[in-house]
């Protein structure tokens, strides 16, 4: 790859496939089940609702990164960017510092600090997080040393099995649906 070419992250694998399942592991059964129990609400707006959900959140696990000599840039999909999220673009040289901030559930997310007192979140859930991490420490000359990612892939294992686990479930309802009493 030469030098002039972006190096690109995008989310991880393991993270996109557990968060679109997850969203239809909890989701689905919800039409079929209307529809068994004669709902108020019709099962064709709940469809909708699903579909445009999942396209809103498969929007949002489409982010990528792109690290070149100019600096770090993080984009959507143009249709996702349109409606939601446009995205950013920070010059290396306008990176003054990479500071710690606490989630409200204890976890640790990165923001780079520009010299005008923006902060730009660090992309913590990329494949390849070490290398992005080593390449803004190569660009910016920032000790990255301590930056780790917000969570370990076995969290996600964990959520994924969960998840099947869920979907298994779901499945039987769905199968079962037809043998609820009416409402």
């Amino acid at each position: 790859m030469a030098s002039s070419d972006p190096s690109i992250f995008r989310i991880s694998p393991l993270i996109r496939i557990t968060l679109l399942g997850l969203y239809l592991a909890l989701t689905l059964p919800l039409p079929v089940l209307a529809e068994a129990t004669n709902a108020p609400i019709a099962p064709m707006w709940l469809w909708l609702g699903l579909v445009l959900g999942w396209l809103a959140l498969y929007g949002a696990l489409s982010e990528r990164v792109l690290l070149d000599e100019a600096g770090i840039r993080v984009t959507y999909p143009r249709w996702f960017a349109w409606l939601f999220r446009k995205g950013w673009f920070l010059p290396w040289d306008h990176v003054k510092a990479l500071k710690p901030k606490t989630t409200g559930q204890g976890g640790l997310v990165y923001y780079f600090l520009s010299q005008t007192g923006e902060g730009y979140l660090l992309p913590m859930r990329v494949a390849g997080f070490s290398r992005l991490v080593q390449a803004v420490e190569a660009k910016t000359g920032i000790d990255t040393q301590d930056v780790r990612p917000l969570a370990q892939p076995w969290m996600y294992l964990i959520l994924l099995g969960l998840t099947l686990l869920l979907g298994f479930v779901d499945l039987w309802a769905i199968a079962n649906s037809g043998n609820l009493p009416p409402s």
